[in-house]
């Protein structure tokens, strides 16, 4: 099997600006729709399920980015720059939203209720070694004291 682990497939001018990502409008007509998510160069594509009131990410990543879309449920996303004194930035995410995470920013997510995520991101999954060499775990949110 080709090892891609190392295929560099993207620069820092390509990412979107703001946290934010704006959904083009879906093609529909008499069968349905399709609603295109990420149209962008990527290497894993995950569902992340969480229950509510439970914590994820917590960490900032060197070289990895993603974009985490909700199938359902809404989730609080802080976020800053990483290792930075600044107070951190708070927005809500609710179903049918995106949000981008670049590298190099620390960011976590409390989730409000069940919630399903889609996940593109840069980097492979499943070798966890590689993994962790690319995220510093750190405490934004303290799982144990998120009041729901």
């Amino acid at each position: 099997m080709f090892k891609f682990k190392n295929v560099h497939l993207d620069d820092e001018s390509m990412w979107p600006k703001e946290a934010r990502i704006e959904l083009e409008e879906p093609f529909v007509d008499d069968r349905g729709s399709i609603q295109h998510l990420v149209n962008f160069p990527m290497k894993n594509l995950s569902m992340i399920f969480s229950k509510k009131g439970s914590v994820r990410s917590n960490h900032s990543h060197f070289t990895d980015w993603h974009y985490m879309f909700a199938v359902y449920g809404s989730y609080e996303y802080h976020y800053r720059p990483y290792n930075s004194d600044e107070p951190l930035k708070l927005e809500t995410f609710k179903e049918g939203e995106m949000v981008f995470t670049p590298p190099n920013e620390e960011h976590a997510c409390l989730f409000l209720e069940d919630t399903l995520l889609v996940v593109a991101s840069r980097n492979p999954r499943g070798d966890q070694e590689t993994y962790e060499k690319d995220v510093v775990r750190m405490q934004l949110i303290d799982p144990d004291n998120t009041g729901l």
